[in-house]
C-alpha cells in the first residue's frame, strides 16, 4: 500500500475512535449542563484538568514510547514483549503510588469524590497506555473501536446516572468510570496484549533508554497543558468557578475541530515515523503540510458557519457570554493543528526533546498573558492568551523545524487561506442572521475549492472499491 493510501486508511480508522467520543461529549452536555449546578459542572470540569495532568507525570509519558518503539520493532516479538513488560512494569507501582498522594490531596472534597476520582485516574491510565501499544502494534481497528465503546458508555450511563438517577457530580464521575472500564476489558480480550507482559523480560536498559525518550513529553505534555486548561485556573481564581463553567462551554464547539486535529494528528504521527528514513522525506512532509492545512481550514470554515445553530441546540442555562469566545478559540486550535503536525516530524525523529522545549516557552508566554491580561479583558484574555501561545508556537516549529529536514510552506497560500478563515471568523462573531446564511454558503465554497483535489482523490478511490466489488 502506498504512503498516502496507508495514511487515508489510518485517518478513516482513527477517525471512528475520535470522532464518537466528541460526539458523546456533546450529547451528553446538554444533560450535564442541564442536570448540574455551575458549581457541580465547574468542579467537573477542573477534575477533568486534574486527571489529565497528573497522568503524564506519574507515566513519564512512556506509553508514548510504546508507540513510537514499537513501530520499529513490530516484527520481532522479543522486542515487543520485552517494551511492554518494561511499561507496565513502571506504569502500575508510580500509579498506585500517585493514587495514595491524590487521595490525601483532595482534603477538600468529600471521601465519595476522592474514591472516585482516584478510580477513574487508574483506569485512565491504563486504557491510555493500551491503546497506545495498540497503535504501535498497528492495530489501529482496536484502538478506534475502545474509544468508541468508552464513548458509547459515557452516553448510557450519564443518562442513567446523570438524568434519571440524579446522582449529580459522583454520577458523573461512575459514568465516566465505567465507560473506561468497558473499554480496557474489550481492549485486553482483543488484543491480548496481556500475553506480551513477562517479567523475564524486564530490561533495565531498554527502561531506560524508553524514559530518556519519554520524559521531554512531560514538560511538552505539562505545557500543553498550561496552554489548553491553565485558563480555567485563572478564570477560577480571578472570576469565580461560574466564569470557568462559561469558558469550559465556550470550548466546546471549538473542540469539534480539535477532533479533525486529533485524528490528523494520531495518522500523521505513524507515516512521519515510517517515512523518516525515505530520501524523498522533505518533499512529502512539504505535500502533506498544505493537505492537512487545507483540509483543517475547510472544517474550521464549516464548522465556524454552523456555530450560531449548533450553540443554540447544544447548550443549556445562561451561557450566552461564551458565545463570543468561541471564534477566537477556532483559530487558535488552526494554529494549534499546524503546530502539532510539525510536532510529528519531531517524533519521527526521536527528538523529543525539541518538542518540550517549544511547547514551554508557548506555554510560558500563555499564562503570562493571562494573568496580565484578564483584570482588563475579562474570558478575552483567556480565549486571546491562547490564539498568542498557539500563534506563536506554530511560528516557532516552522522555523526550527528545518534544521531537521526542509518542509516548504507556500506563503502565498498559507495567508490567502487564512485570510478567509479571519473573514469567517468575524461574521460569526457579529451574530447578523443575513452574515451567518452568508456564513455557510462562504464555508461551503472554501471548503470544497481549497480540497477540491483532496476530494477528487478520495471520490476516485470509492469509485475504483466499487468497481472492484462489481
Amino acid at each position: 500500500m502506498s504512503r498516502e493510501g496507508k495514511f487515508a486508511k489510518n485517518v478513516l480508522i482513527i477517525s471512528i475512535g475520535t470522532f464518537l467520543p466528541k460526539f458523546a461529549s456533546f450529547i451528553t452536555l446538554p444533560i450535564l449542563t442541564g442536570c448540574l449546578t455551575k458549581a457541580e459542572y465547574g468542579t467537573l470540569d477542573l477534575i477533568s484538568v486534574l486527571v489529565s495532568l497528573m497522568l503524564p507525570t506519574v507515566t513519564l509519558q512512556i506509553q508514548t514510547a510504546a508507540f513510537r518503539f514499537l513501530i520499529d520493532v513490530r516484527e520481532n516479538e522479543e522486542e515487543i514483549k520485552k517494551i511492554i513488560t518494561n511499561i507496565f512494569a513502571f506504569i502500575c507501582p508510580t500509579s498506585l503510588l500517585a493514587l495514595v498522594i491524590m487521595f490525601f490531596a483532595l482534603f477538600s472534597q468529600p471521601v465519595s469524590i476522592r474514591i472516585s476520582m482516584c478510580l477513574f485516574f487508574l483506569v485512565d491510565i491504563l486504557v491510555n497506555a493500551a491503546r497506545q501499544i495498540c497503535r504501535g502494534l498497528d492495530m489501529n481497528m482496536h484502538y478506534s473501536l475502545s474509544a468508541t465503546i468508552s464513548a458509547a458508555g459515557k452516553i448510557v450511563f450519564a443518562v442513567l446516572m446523570v438524568y434519571i438517577l440524579k446522582t449529580g457530580l459522583f454520577g458523573t464521575i461512575i459514568s465516566l468510570i465505567a465507560a473506561s472500564l468497558i473499554s480496557l476489558i474489550y481492549i485486553l480480550i482483543k488484543t491480548k496484549i496481556h500475553r506480551y507482559i513477562d517479567f523475564g523480560c524486564f530490561d533495565k536498559d531498554k527502561l531506560k533508554e524508553m524514559l530518556h525518550y519519554s520524559w521531554p513529553m512531560v514538560p511538552n505534555s505539562m505545557s500543553g497543558w498550561v496552554m489548553r486548561v491553565s485558563d480555567r485556573f485563572v478564570v477560577t481564581g480571578f472570576m469565580g468557578i461560574a466564569a470557568n463553567a462559561v469558558y469550559a462551554v465556550a470550548n466546546k464547539i471549538p473542540s469539534l475541530l480539535t477532533l479533525a486535529q486529533t485524528t490528523f494528528t494520531l495518522a500523521w504521527q505513524e507515516n512521519a515515523s515510517i517515512v523518516s528514513r525515505d530520501e524523498d522525506a522533505s518533499e512529502y512532509y512539504s505535500s502533506m503540510f498544505r493537505t492537512i492545512f487545507d483540509i483543517m481550514a475547510g472544517f474550521f470554515g464549516l464548522l465556524i458557519a454552523a456555530t450560531p445553530l449548533l450553540f443554540k441546540l447544544l447548550i443549556r442555562g445562561s451561557y450566552d457570554e461564551a458565545y463570543y469566545q468561541i471564534p477566537i478559540l477556532f483559530v487558535a486550535i488552526l494554529f494549534y493543528t499546524l503546530s502539532t503536525y510539525l510536532g510529528g516530524i519531531y517524533v519521527a525523529y526521536m527528538r523529543s526533546k525539541s518538542v518540550g522545549i517549544t511547547t514551554t516557552i508557548a506555554a510560558a508566554i500563555n499564562l503570562v498573558t493571562d494573568i496580565g491580561l484578564i483584570k482588563f479583558i475579562g474570558l478575552y484574555a483567556a480565549s486571546g492568551s491562547t490564539l498568542i501561545s498557539y500563534v506563536f508556537l506554530f511560528i516557532y516549529r516552522a522555523i526550527d523545524v528545518q534544521k531537521i529536514v526542509k518542509v516548504r510552506i507556500n506563503l502565498k497560500h498559507f495567508f490567502g487561506v487564512m485570510l478567509f478563515v479571519l473573514l469567517e471568523a468575524v461574521l460569526c462573531y457579529m451574530q447578523i442572521m443575513v452574515l451567518n446564511i452568508i456564513n455557510v454558503i462562504f464555508g461551503l465554497a472554501v471548503f470544497f475549492i481549497i480540497n477540491r483535489d483532496f476530494i477528487n482523490a478520495v471520490r476516485r478511490k470509492i469509485n475504483k472499491k466499487l468497481r472492484h466489488k462489481r
